[in-house]
């Protein structure tokens, strides 16, 4: 009986160890609108881009300008902020521009994948995108 008990709490413990929080940390820096943006539950869509080598810099303009005009013309996104890359590291296996998106369900991320606007701003990608990676996450 002992061993028994032994066995189901170091089981237990195992379990306990491997599971992961999916809690945002806060920097006690962050300003309120930030931590608030952080507080709720969202589906979090990553999309990172590597433009062709001969990418006309004006094609990649527009790229990014369609890109930030999708939250004004998809009403399911409820947070977006983009950036392009300047990590010294050097690991980037050149993808250049990152995209972050929120949405507030499943349902919401389903209407804005098949949306026509989503389906233009992919049209336009196609002359200058070498290669794209997405990931997505409940926080």
């Amino acid at each position: 009986m002992k061993y028994i008990a032994l066995f189901i709490f170091f089981f237990c413990s195992l379990i306990a160890c491997q599971q992961k929080t999916t809690e945002p940390i806060m920097n006690k820096n962050m300003n309120s609108d930030v931590k608030s943006a952080f507080k709720t539950k969202q589906l979090r869509h990553v999309v990172m881009f590597k433009f062709k080598d001969d990418a006309d810099p004006a094609g990649i303009k527009k790229v990014e300008d369609a890109f930030a005009a999708l939250p004004s013309k998809i009403s399911e996104i409820s947070y977006f902020e983009w950036g392009i890359n300047n990590s010294p590291e050097n690991l980037n296996k050149g993808f250049t521009h990152c995209f972050f998106i929120s949405f507030d369900s499943d349902e919401a991320r389903e209407k804005y994948l098949p949306h026509p606007d989503h389906k233009a701003f992919v049209e336009l990608l196609g002359p200058v995108l070498d290669d794209v990676m997405v990931m997505d996450y409940w926080n």
